[in-house]
């Protein structure tokens, strides 16, 4: 009899390839009929179709029912389940089984079987599948009308191409979540992104990510083979990523029928549509042989179905098991691989405690209902069955509920969007397992109330998960950049705001700092090089506009950190080391390379004027030591001396220098002067380098030669500790023992040690000034040793010194470097 002439339990098989139109013709048959039923391999499928019905026939009387989903309302009279959820209690009369080759598969097919044999509907019963199922529905429905389905619109072979050279509505199928997020994200940065489904998603992600692809926001979709099970998605290419999958106990290829099933969701009704892979040779490509039987819709046929008794004995656990394990009596049917729910009950069975509770078929039915919680977190068969286990010991006690506080406590864990895409995705495949347990109506005291908290969280899980998904897979900023120029970046429409923000259709790309584009922070690595190109052929106005603007600006604009000139915030140049210390070299950062030259130069000069006006106004002693350094009519202990104050910075310890020194005439010493050096006891300085500014510049300076001067003193300090940030020649403080003392202090120490001695009689020295200063008196003691003092003993508890009037070179012990900024000096750091 004919699909559109019911009669009296009459069974039409509808077979035939992807894209034909079963599914449609099943729902209208549904809802033709005054009640009716249809079984889908995948809850997403039966969520789709349910809101489809919903549409036609009102909320009301229709029925969703999955493991970890149960909407009944009272009047139901059509349903929508997944295979395994199919309540064949009920009469309907009109019962349809979606995708029954599934028959075939060992991890489910006992389920489609055991349905394609017993599923029957009151006046009309519908098995839909592939042309391959023929045999089987002769062998095992003998009655059964077969009809042909022919597809809509062409599939053919498009060949293997690049993920970078797919067209755009593709779908791209992997077969794990580690690949399917790896293409996922070659996608983005090539293309902008692309909409992620997976089995293993909530009916809601799945909803948002395809409304994502199907609304344009991206033009790739990547998913798992699930999609080849009658989702509905508007893709016009169908490209594999692999034709290898792991089917719970192997690594096999996948069949020509599989092939056939995926790349059929190319086209759309009368739409042609291609499928191809993303290599052209090894084990991801196509064989010829498999090309010509997909386009040719030509598939072997199967020769068995796996099988297991739909109505087990529940008179005791053994004899469960038995049945269970029992082998099909039809020639075209195989014994179904042992499952997860009979794997959990053998282990359960081997309990004692279980075994004391399971005394009746009751108890029986009741632990094999407990063994059907599908491990939705795939942790394997001895975890999930203590779970399953611990379900069981509250299901066979007290009033045979699991505890609310238990519930409640593991849906509080759960109930937390925080996390990336992999941690959302298990807090949802948790959550599913207690949605599954409040649909069962005699499992909680309060199932309506647990199953909508549960809910709830999936659904808040759900939205993180698809929002986790768009950021970590779709990039906006390069969608709109593909669209906008496809390969010719030099198109792009690019505006630049007022804080240097470059944007492109409102989404930011990056900013503009100084002349140095930067790729906005949130951008990924393997982006920022086509970000980078897209922004730099259209930023040059805005720079030469900024060169100008450096170029007229006044000197304040400029700020010098470190060795970097700063100008609007940001850096523009670097010092370098040069001829002299006060003639550094200006060095323009590599963003202003994008310039022309006559604007680098232009830059460039500026930048120098700038730099020597600061340095004659900071450091004059420096510019007035080295020109003396340069000229060639002084003398040579002036050139010397010079010299070693220029190569130092202006402050260098006199040990070292002494012949220069006292070689030193008149006239030599009155230029010194002159230029701010003091010529003191134990150390040659320019006393206005000590200040905060100066010594500033002169860091900087020194700095510039490569040289590294460490951290500076704090701002006003005049005595340190040994070991303290600064405490060093190179910074203008002399070590002494366990402090350091700056320089001019020391020298004010010395000229009042001579002002107060009497000739070469012993004398007690005031300590005042140096107490005052904060100088120890272990401290004092090497510095009277160090200007030439011999100590004699104490006279009444005061030290008492007498002048030796020996020279200091031939009194102190060598020096010591200190750090490498005093080796710039060439000298040490003086006495320890």
């Amino acid at each position: 009899m004919r699909a559109d002439r019911p009669g009296n339990d009459s069974v039409t098989a509808v077979l035939g390839p992807t894209n034909t139109g079963k599914t449609h013709l099943a729902v209208e048959r549904l809802c033709g009929h005054s009640s009716g039923m249809i079984g889908f391999p995948l809850r997403l499928l039966a969520r789709e179709v349910y809101d489809r019905v919903v549409r036609i026939k009102g909320a009301s009387q229709v029925a969703l029912i999955t493991g970890e989903e149960k909407i009944v309302p009272k009047d139901a009279r059509w349903f929508l389940c997944t295979a395994e959820s199919m309540p064949l209690e009920r009469d309907v009369a009109f019962v349809a089984l979606d995708e029954a080759q599934l028959g075939a598969d060992p991890e489910r097919g006992h389920v489609f079987t055991d349905r394609l044999l017993r599923a029957r509907g009151r006046e009309e019963t519908m098995i839909l599948g592939s042309e391959a199922l023929r045999p089987m529905v002769k062998a095992l429905v003998r009655d059964a009308e077969i009809i042909t389905r022919p597809r809509f619109s062409t599939l053919s072979y498009a060949g293997a191409r690049k993920i970078s050279r797919l067209p755009k509505r593709s779908a791209i199928v992997a077969f794990s979540a580690e690949e399917v997020y790896a293409v996922a994200e070659m996608l983005r940065r090539l293309r902008g992104g692309a909409a992620v489904v997976m089995g293993a998603l909530s009916p809601r992600t799945r909803n948002a990510q395809v409304a994502m692809f199907q609304a344009g926001e991206v033009d790739y979709l990547v998913a798992t083979d699930a999609i080849g099970m009658g989702l509905n998605m508007d893709v016009n290419h169908v490209a594999f990523a692999s034709l290898h999958k792991f089917d719970g106990r192997r690594q096999r290829r996948l069949t020509v029928a599989e092939m056939a099933q995926i790349a059929g969701r190319a086209g759309r009704h009368q739409r042609d549509g291609t499928f191809g892979a993303l290599s052209e040779d090894g084990p991801g490509a196509f064989g010829p042989e498999e090309v010509l039987a997909i386009e040719e819709h030509r598939f072997p046929p199967l020769d068995h179905l796996y099988w297991r008794e739909g109505e087990p004995d529940l008179s005791s656990i053994d004899d469960l098991i038995a049945s269970l394990e029992m082998r099909p009596e039809a020639r075209v049917l195989r014994a179904a691989p042992e499952a997860t729910d009979l794997a959990v009950l053998k282990r359960l069975a081997s309990e004692d405690w279980v075994r004391d509770r399971v005394r009746s078929p009751a108890m029986v039915a009741r632990l094999w209902a407990a063994c059907g919680l599908p491990d939705f977190r795939k942790t394997g068969v001895d975890p999930h069955a203590r779970f399953v286990g611990r379900v069981f010991g509250h299901l066979s006690e007290g009033g045979g509920h699991v505890p609310h506080e238990w519930f409640a406590a593991e849906i509080a864990r759960l109930d937390n969007v925080a996390g990336d895409v992999e941690t959302l995705a298990g807090r949802i495949a948790a959550a599913r397992s207690w949605a599954y347990i409040a649909n069962r109506a005699d499992w909680l005291a309060d199932p309506a109330h647990w199953a909508s908290r549960a809910g709830a969280v999936e659904e808040r899980l759900s939205d993180a998960l698809h929002a986790s998904l768009t950021q970590r897979f779709v990039d906006k900023r390069t969608t709109v950049l593909m669209r906008q120029i496809g390969a010719d970046k030099g198109a792009l429409p690019v505006v630049i705001g007022e804080q240097g923000e470059v944007s492109v259709e409102d989404q930011t790309i990056g900013t503009l700092q100084g002349f140095r584009f930067a790729v906005a922070p949130d951008a990924k690595a393997a982006d920022k090089r086509m970000l980078l190109a897209a922004a730099e052929r259209r930023l040059g106005p805005e720079r030469a506009r900024r060169a100008q603007a450096l170029v007229e600006a006044k000197d304040d604009a400029f700020t010098l950190d470190g060795t970097a000139i700063v100008w609007g915030g940001h850096e523009v140049a670097r010092l370098a080391a040069g001829p002299m210390l006060t003639r550094p070299r200006v060095v323009p950062d590599r963003a202003l390379e994008c310039l022309d030259r006559q604007t680098q130069d232009a830059v460039r000069g500026r930048l120098e004027a700038w730099l020597a006006a600061r340095i004659a106004r900071h450091l004059p002693g420096l510019l007035a030591i080295e020109a003396a350094q340069r000229d060639a009519g002084a003398s040579a202990p002036l050139r010397a001396v010079a010299a070693a104050l220029g190569e130092a910075g202006g402050i260098v310890p006199r040990l070292g220098i002494d012949a220069a020194v006292d070689g030193l005439d008149a006239g030599a010493r009155k230029r010194l002067r002159g230029a701010g050096v003091i010529i003191g006891a134990l150390d040659l300085f320019d006393a206005r380098l000590l200040k905060p500014e100066p010594a500033r510049w002169r860091r900087a300076l020194i700095a510039a030669r490569g040289v590294d001067t460490k951290e500076p003193p704090p701002a006003g300090a005049t005595v340190l500790a040994r070991g303290e940030a600064g405490a060093g020649i190179g910074h203008g403080f002399r070590l002494l023992g366990r402090q350091a003392v700056r320089v001019d202090l020391v020298e004010r120490i010395a000229r009042a040690a001579h002002d107060g001695r009497d000739g070469f009689r012993p004398f007690v020295p005031d300590p005042a000034l140096a107490t005052s200063m904060g100088i120890a008196p272990d401290t004092l003691s090497r510095l009277m040793a160090a200007l030439g003092f011999r100590s004699l003993p104490p006279q009444e508890g005061r030290p008492r010194w007498v002048w030796r009037g020996l020279a200091r070179a031939a009194a102190a012990p060598p020096p010591k470097r200190d750090n490498a900024f005093a080796a710039l000096a060439g000298l040490g750091s003086g006495h320890g």
